[in-house]
This record gives C-alpha cells, structure tokens and sequence, in this order.
C-alpha cells in the first residue's frame, strides 16, 4: 500500500476509538455533497467514480476490519485529537503517532498532488471527507482522560453502554430515520448565512467548537433517556450540519483555488 510509505511514521499503539457511527458520517457526505462547488464535484466523480461523499465518509471506519497493521495500528489515532491542557488545539498536543489534524494536513497534501498515484489521492479524499466529520463529534476532542468519554459507563434508554457509543450512534439512531432523511432535514435548515459563516473556518475553530460542547455533555445521572436526548438533539443536529457544510467548503478550497477557506492545513 503506497500510504504506508507516505505515512510511515514511528507510531505508539493507540487505543482505538469509533467515530460518526455509520450513520452520522453518511449525513456529513450527504451534506457536503449539496454543497460542492462545479469544480470540486468534477474532481470528486473523477476520483470516486459513482460512489458519493456519503458512502466515502465511512470507508476508513470500514477498513478498520482489515487485518493490516497499516489499518489495525498506523492509521487508529487519525480520528481524534487529545487537548489535555486549554480550549485550543496546539500542534505540539499531537502525539508521537499523530492524530486528526496532522493526518489531515498530510491527506491534503497527497489530494492536492496532482502528481501522485490515483490510488492515493482517492485515499486521500475519503480519509478528508471523514476526518472532518471526526473532528466535529465533540468526544473526538478528547482532553485525554477517559478515552473520548469511552470509559464513561452509562444506559441510553435502558442498554448498557458508554457516552461515546451514545454521541457517535445513539443519539442519531434514536431519530429513527435514514441517512438521507436526517440529512435532507438538517440541509433545509441552513441558512445562506451559515453556509458563509461555517465556510471560512478552519480544523482550530472545529476542534475549538467541539471542546467546548465536550464540556458540557457529560451527564449528571448516568441513566440517559428522553431527558438528555432532548438536551442535546439542538447540539448533535449543528455539529452534523456544519460538518457537512466544512467538508464542502474544504473540498471546494482544493479544488477550485477561487474558493479559499481561511485556517487550512
């Protein structure tokens, strides 16, 4: 695999952590696949062919299952990042074996490099589509003492389970609606405003904004139920909804130069 070359890093072995569940990371791609600009899509159908950004966001969760030590170990911690200290993602926090945001710098990179192998840069672009999905999941801004809430023990309407497991898949699947329902009903919410607010920011303001809502979802009780699916519906449905919308807009950055996001790798 050409990637194990680009990325070969010295690596520690990481705890591996979930992102979006299935669900959530389709409707990031959904999202961001309304939003694309002429350009972007062009280069997108040429490098995926018939698959969407929906099903892309999901295949470096997908490859998880594949017995290499590339998948099984190198590529682990490239779905989070770990701020142990402040609200504010500094480059020093990466880890020896890297995380979200160096992965994202080095993907983006290898999809701007129109040079290097196809095989690569279609790595590239889903591994972008689905990091920036990680990096809105607030629990994916971890501060590095419970394993992204995955050692926080709670029920979600009576099953035994943890927070990251409730923020990844629960909350979502709770809806009870398919991928392309929740995001056709998320995409009509969002304003032309927004689509220019949340365009001109970068993986500091993503990270910073998910630290920040990580603070607040820990529960009190650990029986969650209507009470906290309630409390937190608002939050889950803007951090999918800006996902989606930024995975455009940085897609739309690097392929058409006419479209710049501030704050990019």
């Amino acid at each position: 695999m050409r990637f194990s070359i680009l990325f070969a890093l010295p690596f520690l072995v990481a705890t591996p952590a979930k992102a979006w569940g299935p669900i959530g990371h389709r409707i990031t791609g959904a999202i961001a696949d309304q939003n694309l600009s002429g350009a972007a899509r062009a280069q997108v159908r040429r490098l995926l062919g018939a698959e969407d950004l929906a099903e892309a966001a999901t295949w470096p969760d997908d490859m998880k299952s594949d017995p290499a030590d590339f998948w099984r170990n190198t590529a682990s911690p490239w779905h989070y990042v770990t701020v142990k200290e402040g609200d504010h993602y500094r480059p020093s926090d990466a880890p020896r074996e890297g995380d979200a945001i160096t992965a994202l710098k080095r993907f983006t990179a290898a999809l701007r490099d129109l040079k290097a192998p196809m095989e690569d840069r279609r790595m590239a672009l889903r591994f972008i589509v689905h990091i920036l999905g990680d990096l809105h999941q607030p629990l994916h801004a971890g501060g590095g003492s419970d394993r992204g809430g995955n050692d926080v023990k709670v029920t979600f309407f009576g099953t035994e389970t943890n927070l990251h497991s409730v923020w990844d898949s629960g909350l979502i699947e709770q809806r009870a609606l398919s991928y392309s329902e929740y995001a056709n009903w998320l995409s009509r919410s969002i304003t032309p405003q927004q689509l220019i607010d949340w365009s001109a920011t970068g993986p500091a303001t993503w990270v910073r904004e998910s630290i920040a809502l990580r603070k607040t979802i820990y529960p009190a009780d650990p029986k969650l139920s209507w009470d906290y699916v309630y409390q937190h519906r608002v939050e889950l449905d803007d951090r999918l909804r800006r996902g989606g919308v930024r995975i455009a807009a940085y897609l739309n950055a690097i392929f058409d130069p006419a479209t710049p996001t501030s704050d990019m790798p």
